[in-house]
């Protein structure tokens, strides 16, 4: 298959607003060992990148310096030793930097086959969403049936994820959003209860519905005073499990809390672990979830899609907070 030597990406000077984003030339980086090179469809949009961009999540050493965590497309060449899946496969792939691009390339073990019936585009706002939510909630959090569930920004890419998997495994949901709006849309993908945190204390409406017990587990993106909530929130043997700082991550937290109730609250990043780790969480999806995406239980939420080169207005979409579910750049 014949490739060119250079493509267009997304890239930036400085740190800065979303305008720092521009279209620039760079090489078809060449996959290594294991590795498949993808020419992009699309790419999924995620708040690391918007952190990156604002220079306090740089990319782990050695991965690329372009953004974009998760994409989707056709392999077109396979680097010494692949052979998982054929030139002119389509997948969706967890990258570690280099989404925002016409190529980029991932290790096999990374990638997936596109779900049946999903296009592309809608495709590439599954992985990094997926790859967090089934590590945090479910392998990190051990979520089970009957138990109950929350998450806090229910309509994000992270959120409308989670609301969909922890009910079709079993579990009672509680989201919460920022509007009557958006409380719906959380409502209609299956949360048993939704809270308006802007009207409603997400503390007391979850004791309130769960009979003053709790709850179970708590996934959090926000942190800041959420913190010492999510405590308060939580029940005994509870566990809350931290994947952002969207409102910092310094609190004035009551320990007594975590003691009396025995809490787990812990934590993680997936950007930097490595590749063993997340093809673990690969082969999980690959068997538990992409059946019931096929199936149409789970789906991916888009809110909009951008050209490539228009990175700069899907961030400064995402920075608005208005958005529901995935905003996706198309190649």
């Amino acid at each position: 298959m014949s490739l060119p030597e250079t493509m267009t990406a997304i890239g930036y000077e400085a740190p800065g607003g979303p305008d720092v984003l521009v279209p620039v030339t760079r090489p078809v980086p060449a996959p290594g060992p294991g590795e498949i090179l993808v020419r992009l469809a699309a790419a999924g949009v995620n708040r690391p990148d918007v952190l990156q961009r604002q220079g306090g999540y740089p990319p782990p050493k050695g991965a690329s310096d372009i953004p974009g965590l998760e994409i989707a497309g056709t392999v077109v060449a396979q680097g010494p030793g692949a052979g998982r899946f054929a030139l002119g496969a389509t997948v969706v792939g967890l990258v570690a930097g280099g989404g925002y691009a016409e190529y980029a390339v991932v290790h096999e073990s990374n990638a997936l086959p596109v779900p049946a019936g999903l296009d592309l585009v809608a495709a590439a706002g599954i992985p990094e969403t997926f790859f967090t939510v089934w590590s945090n909630v479910f392998d990190r959090a051990g979520l089970k049936p009957g138990e109950t569930f929350m998450v806090h920004g229910g309509t994000s890419g992270i959120g409308t994820t989670a609301i969909q998997l922890a009910k079709a495994f079993g579990a009672t949901v509680i989201a919460t959003a920022g509007s009557a709006a958006k409380c719906q849309v959380c409502r209609d993908l299956g949360a048993d209860l939704a809270v308006d945190y802007r009207e409603q204390d997400f503390v007391t409406a979850a004791k309130d519905f769960t009979g003053g017990r709790g709850v179970d587990v708590i996934l959090d993106m926000v942190g800041g005073d959420y913190i010492d909530k999510n405590h308060e929130a939580a029940a005994v043997e509870g566990r809350i499990v931290q994947i952002a700082f969207l409102k910092g991550p310094k609190a004035t937290v009551n320990f007594t809390r975590l003691m009396l109730k025995r809490l787990v609250h812990t934590g993680s990043t997936l950007r930097a672990r490595e590749v063993p780790f997340k093809a673990a969480i690969a082969g999980a999806l690959e068997a538990k979830v992409w059946p019931l995406i096929e199936a149409g239980t789970v789906r991916v939420v888009m809110d909009s899609t951008f050209p490539l080169a228009e990175a700069a207005a899907a961030h400064a979409r995402m920075e608005t907070n208005a958005h529901i579910g995935k905003i996706v750049l198309t190649v």
